[in-house]
């Protein structure tokens, strides 16, 4: 198990080291879980927030997410006291709009927990005490390029579970690798050396220097004697400088090469590449489940992407599934020299997973893609309802969409909770012909909403695109919008420290009960976030191309 926070107030190089340490742990050891302390030091944060942060980590190997601390809640006052952790708990305005977000981690954590991690690196830990991950300085060394993955290994897992077969360095559980990388220094114990020997003799590749002598004083001067012995048998000439590589036994070792060189030279070409466009907002990993490759890709910026993205699969269909809605759909393809093209085309923040489990008919399929043409804008006025006793008036006029702050009246302004807007909107017959789809595209949402459509329940949109389905629900004629918007605490915070006692919404804190009612808290901060339906708010065509 690791850890990783939502603001960060250490290294971020330490929460990143925790989480791969925890994640190799588990690989190395042969167990299938990846628990990690989730979203601490955080505050009311939406899921379209949440999930930006927890999609990385989900690339990192983290299969199983904890929330820190949502059992912590002993209080019905509201917003309630989450100790330091990000306030996930029955008591957030949000609460009863959790399930798409809690399905969507449902779902991508069952896909990671298939199958194996896959990795072509893997990086032995110093036996020098700490024996740990490289939390601070300059991180992995050498530094792993793009397109692969990497895991750590202990002495222990050396010694005593990992051999060669193939060529690849393999553990008794199934997990595999293609290179061994030593850590930077000159000391190793007799051990640990014996073993890379044997590995090496079987067909591994090693990339490190040249260990000089053992360290600490056990067996000392014998051991360093052992250890420049075997250096020199194994090792041979080398000096990483103008002599780089050996052959020894099946295997090789190598030292003072670029890693880069070293994998181009062993034919072991990049597990993901992705063109120009993407750059490191982009995370991804991979898992195989027998004869099925399952990457998971997240666009993790405020923009959409399309590119071409090129997998290490060869022979089979390329299909996407969405963790969000649980639907799977065709990919267009292309396979050559054993890797699959696959045209991406993510919205922003939109992570899917691309699975590879049958094989292909064709080398190449094209599927049409979808476009939108805007029918209508829905404009003004709208009647937008607050709930009683949350500091907001019953109902207000909306003329024209736009964030609550804007609003001159502080019970508007500081509204945290759910509101509701509703409107009529008059579609004409010119829309609907057999088989027309449409959808209802809400344009920018802060941060969920609930929608119906004529007294039918669309169901909760929590991410762009905020698009629901209207087919075959909206109608010629006369239509009843209802869309249901929920913010989170953090405004209702800042109106309540801002406003004369009188005024405040929320329980002080210390709480009636004399619990913490947490009142006061959103870290201090004084600016009311962008909430409410802001839009636009349009009905869209949607038709193949």
């Amino acid at each position: 198990m690791g850890e990783f926070w939502v603001r960060a107030l250490h290294p971020e190089a330490m929460y990143y080291m925790d989480v791969r340490g925890a994640a190799s742990a588990s690989h190395i050891y042969g167990k299938n879980l990846v628990a990690t302390e989730s979203f601490t030091g955080g505050g009311y944060e939406a899921p379209y927030t949440l999930k930006k942060i927890g999609d990385y980590w989900l690339a990192q190997g983290v299969n199983r997410l904890v929330f820190h601390t949502s059992a912590h809640q002993p209080l019905d006052t509201k917003p309630g006291n989450t100790m330091v952790g990000t306030h996930i708990n029955r008591n957030i305005t949000w609460a009863e709009q959790a399930r798409p977000y809690m399905t969507y981690l449902a779902r991508s954590s069952f896909m990671l927990q298939q199958g194996l991690f896959v990795a072509d690196l893997v990086y032995l830990l110093n036996e020098g005490a700490p024996s740990t991950m490289p939390f601070w300085g300059p991180g992995l060394t050498p530094p792993l390029p793009e397109g692969y993955d990497y895991d750590f290994i202990n002495a222990d897992a050396l010694l005593s579970r990992m051999s060669v077969k193939d060529g690849r360095l393999v553990l008794p559980d199934g997990m595999s690798y293609r290179v061994l990388l030593l850590p930077e220094i000159d000391r190793m114990t007799l051990p640990v050396l014996r073993k890379i020997r044997t590995l090496v003799a079987d067909g591994a590749t090693v990339v490190g220097p040249r260990p000089a002598k053992a360290p600490g004083l056990t067996g000392y001067p014998d051991a360093d004697r052992e250890v420049q012995e075997i250096a020199n048998e194994v090792w041979g000439d080398l000096d990483g400088i103008s002599r780089t590589a050996h052959l020894y036994g099946k295997g090789k070792v190598i030292w003072g090469q670029p890693l880069p060189d070293i994998l181009n030279a062993e034919h072991i070409s990049k597990d993901f590449e992705y063109g120009s466009a993407l750059n490191s907002s982009v995370s991804w990993i991979h898992r195989q489940a027998a004869d099925t490759d399952i990457y998971f890709v997240a666009n993790r910026s405020d923009r959409g992407l399309d590119t071409e993205a090129r997998f290490r699969v060869g022979g089979r269909e390329a299909e996407l599934w969405h963790p969000d809605t649980g639907a799977i759909e065709p990919a267009g393809y292309t396979i050559a020299d054993g890797r699959t093209t696959v045209s991406l085309h993510l919205a922003e923040r939109e992570s899917v997973f691309v699975v590879f489990r049958r094989p292909a008919a064709s080398p190449t399929r094209t599927m049409p893609s979808m476009i939108g043409t805007t029918l209508a804008t829905v404009n003004g006025p709208w009647s937008l309802s607050f709930p009683p006793n949350f500091g907001a008036p019953p109902n207000i006029p909306v003329a024209q969409l736009e964030s609550w702050t804007a609003n001159a009246d502080p019970g508007v302004k500081y509204f945290s909770g759910t509101a509701t807007y509703t409107k009529t909107v008059q579609a004409p017959q010119s829309w609907f012909h057999p088989g027309a789809r449409m959808m209802l595209d809400l344009g920018t949402v802060k941060d969920l909403a609930e929608v119906s459509i004529n007294g039918k329940a669309m169901g909760i949109v929590w991410k762009a695109p905020y698009q629901v389905d209207a087919s075959g629900i909206l109608k010629p004629g006369t239509n009843r919008l209802e869309i249901k918007v929920t913010n989170e605490w953090t405004n209702r915070q800042i109106g309540d420290r801002l406003g004369p006692p009188e005024k405040r919404v929320l329980a002080p804190a210390g709480g009636p009960a004399g619990g913490r009612g947490g009142g006061g808290g959103g870290f201090g901060n004084q600016t009311p976030l962008e909430s409410g339906l802001i839009g636009p708010v349009t009905i869209l065509a949607i038709a193949h191309r």
